[in-house]
């Protein structure tokens, strides 16, 4: 169930279900991981942005990823375990293997400026979350402030054997995935699955241009699948007619700021939640962002 260099597939990124008053919704913890194993996904991540981590304290995330990984079963979750500190980082890291996830996530430090800093920072933390745990590199420079060269990410993959994927969320990063499969093919950097994310704004052209599949949040994780499958199938007709038709409401998703709250609405109008709730601060849906939404899903869920 580990991750691999070969991973592929689609790795759905899980909200956390909060109820009403805040807490921490366990119960809609088992119906979302249903949700998403009827959707098809190949795995989970849980503990991302999208997972509103900062808002939980450090016994809350343990708790979540445990619930999770029980619910999940034979299906694979990877865990993000990026800290202000390595300590934090491999107690969480550990805390989630022994658990049964398939391996963590973790993104550069905001401070990192050099390529030198960015390369020591990913040895220290795959040595810190321990030889045996697979390491998924996020690199998300919008998010992280942080830009990773082509070059530095070969030197990390090439210098850390459990780092072993690539959370890509450059932007504009096509060409990028497209250097690091040449760097691929003419021996510059091992093998390494490249699995992108975006809420699956640009995964037409991703696997089009050689990714292994998805590691995003989406709250129609069936339309991630079949652009995946067919994608790695090579059937690209399908693929692109399939995407498009998402596209209108895949787009409301990308806003800043209330692309979350817009997620966890449609997540909660399909049952896999109880709430659409967010832990505060927060941004939420106006009444006529809300009717915004309906208008867009109801082409994509017509008996809705």
């Amino acid at each position: 169930m580990g991750l691999t260099p070969t991973t592929r597939g689609v790795y759905a990124i899980a909200p956390t279900p909060f109820d009403e008053s805040g807490e921490v919704d366990h119960a809609s913890i088992e119906t979302l991981v249903e949700f998403y194993r009827r959707s098809g996904v190949d795995g989970i991540t849980v503990l991302g942005l999208l997972g509103e981590v900062a808002k939980l304290t450090d016994q809350e995330s343990r708790e979540v990823v445990r619930r999770f990984v029980s619910t999940a079963g034979d299906l694979p979750v990877v865990v993000g375990v990026s800290a202000p500190g390595f300590r934090q980082m491999a107690g969480l890291s550990d805390d989630a293997m022994a658990a049964g996830a398939a391996g963590a996530m973790i993104a550069p430090a905001a401070t990192l400026s050099t390529d030198e800093q960015i390369t020591q920072y990913f040895a220290n933390a795959c040595s810190a979350v321990g030889a045996s745990t697979p390491v998924v590199v996020q690199d998300f420079p919008l998010n992280s402030g942080v830009r990773i060269s082509t070059t530095v990410l070969a030197r990390i993959f090439s210098d850390n054997d459990n780092a072993v994927v690539l959370k890509h969320e450059d932007w504009p990063g096509l060409d990028k995935i497209t250097a690091l499969r040449n760097l691929i093919d003419s021996g510059g950097m091992p093998q390494v699955s490249i699995l992108t994310g975006f809420g699956g704004a640009f995964l037409d052209c991703e696997m089009r241009r050689g990714a292994s599949g998805a590691m995003t949040g989406y709250a129609f994780p069936e339309l991630l699948v079949e652009v995946v499958g067919r994608g790695l199938a090579g059937e690209f007709d399908a693929m692109q007619e399939a995407f498009d038709a998402h596209l209108p409401y895949l787009r409301y998703e990308q806003q800043p700021g209330i692309g979350l709250a817009a997620r966890k609405y449609v997540l909660h109008r399909r049952g896999a939640i109880a709430s659409a709730a967010q832990r505060v601060p927060t941004v939420a849906l106006s009444e006529q962002s809300r009717a915004e939404v309906d208008h867009l899903i109801a082409r994509l869920m017509p008996s809705a």
